[in-house]
């Protein structure tokens, strides 16, 4: 089922709009690296038919539209690549389900993700790392929340009324 958010900015818009159809060919791209339509269809679909083939095809032409891939058409059988970085694309997704869940805030979803996983001793070091490393760098501006941003929109409003 394709995964539709609205509200959201123009810089995360090819992400989120990213169905899981098309996430499954991604994920093959970011597996194995370049491929053709022959080897994205055999990695997705190891029985697949001649449906499938075309399938994937329509998915890259899709993906290519949105700016996630691109096309080497240097050879016979053209190459894929992903153009989007998996990274790019959770942090993208994260963003929007904390904006429509969390009045903005990502910590709702860390925490739940944490509480609700069993954290090996290695993620569990690697997670502490990353903590520590955040607080040892150099602090930017964050985006503002939707509840910043409606709080401002309420002021606003207050001074036109006043």
């Amino acid at each position: 089922m394709p995964h539709d958010a609205t509200n959201v900015t123009a810089t995360n818009m090819t992400a989120v709009n990213i169905t899981d159809a098309e996430l499954a060919v991604l994920d093959a791209l970011w597996s194995e690296g370049p491929a053709t339509i022959r080897r994205i269809a055999d990695l997705i679909y190891p029985s697949g038919t001649a449906a499938h083939y075309a399938t994937v095809q329509k998915l890259l032409e899709r993906l290519e539209a949105k700016s996630c891939v691109t096309r080497n058409r240097s050879a016979f059988a053209h190459v894929f690549a992903a153009k989007v970085a998996r990274d790019d694309v959770i942090a993208q997704r994260l963003r929007v389900v904390a904006e429509q869940l969390c009045e903005g805030s990502l910590t709702p979803l860390l925490l739940q993700l944490v509480h609700g996983a069993q954290l090996s001793t290695e993620e569990r070091a690697a997670l502490k790392k990353l903590i520590d490393d955040s607080d040892n760098a150099t602090p930017t501006l964050a985006s503002p929340t939707r509840a910043s941003r409606n709080r401002a929109a309420s002021n606003r409003k207050g001074r036109r009324d006043a």
